[in-house]
């Protein structure tokens, strides 16, 4: 493993937009060398997120039967199209600078994306649940019924600077039944699952979260240390413009 720290903070629930906001801060202070590499891990309260290739189509509920729901809706930066986050989902916003890619100035997107699901991949393993990729497809797949259904969606940006923003979601016991609003990914044939229908007893998001994070870093070549969402904050300088709600 490699000396390159990596600081792992588990948020609690964040709503989406406070999340938001303080990947672009971290990301901003990454840039410029002012803290490590990142890992974020929390959750969300009820919202949908349409990324840069997210068709409106794809949003089935009206608007109000989205407040009816209290459920969120954002326009993002990140790849992929239309997604749900909620409670029981895993989400993991890695705030990294990447390595220049073969062309020796941009980063590789696409293997960055290949190691994200494989971290999935590993942990799914932890319980003896088998995930996978599909060829064309982001994200891990995992057999249900006979058919692929999704467990985790990816969605990433890289600015300028290499430096990645969004991540990826990891239903543990999400209510699947918010699935029906959407096209989730823009994919009509196939379906999304959670690991609590997969195995009897899945972890709790701290469970899961302390799971993930050693996981995420041997991937990446870094020697992870836990920090407090108010140190990061502190390091920041934004110790009173951002709160997780409990």
């Amino acid at each position: 493993m490699s000396d390159a720290p990596c600081a792992v903070v588990y948020a609690g629930k964040m709503p989406y937009e406070t999340a938001w906001t303080l990947q672009k801060r971290l990301a901003a202070a990454r840039a410029a060398d002012r803290v490590p590499d990142t890992l974020l891990l929390l959750e969300h309260p009820h919202t949908y997120t349409l990324g840069s290739a997210g068709k409106l189509e794809h949003l089935l509920w009206t608007p109000e039967q989205l407040a009816e729901r209290g459920i969120a809706l954002h326009r993002v930066d990140r790849g992929g199209d239309i997604t749900y986050h909620g409670d029981g989902q895993l989400v993991g916003y890695p705030i990294l600078r990447l390595p220049c890619g073969a062309d020796g100035l941009h980063a590789d997107v696409i293997a960055y994306v290949r190691t994200l699901e494989g971290v999935i991949i590993d942990f799914l393993a932890l319980y003896g649940v088998h995930g996978e990729r599909i060829s064309g497809l982001s994200g891990v797949w995992v057999q249900k019924d006979d058919a692929p259904h999704k467990i985790a969606a990816i969605g990433v940006r890289v600015t300028t600077k290499r430096v990645t923003l969004h991540g990826f979601a990891l239903n543990l016991t999400t209510d699947l039944r918010y699935f029906e609003g959407i096209v989730p990914c823009g994919i009509r044939d196939k379906g999304v699952t959670r690991l609590a229908d997969l195995i009897a007893q899945p972890p709790d998001l701290l469970t899961a979260a302390a799971q993930l994070a050693p996981i995420f870093a041997a991937h990446f070549g870094k020697r992870p240390y836990t920090v407090s969402l108010d140190e990061l904050l502190a390091t920041l300088g934004d110790a009173h413009a951002l709160h997780a709600t409990p």
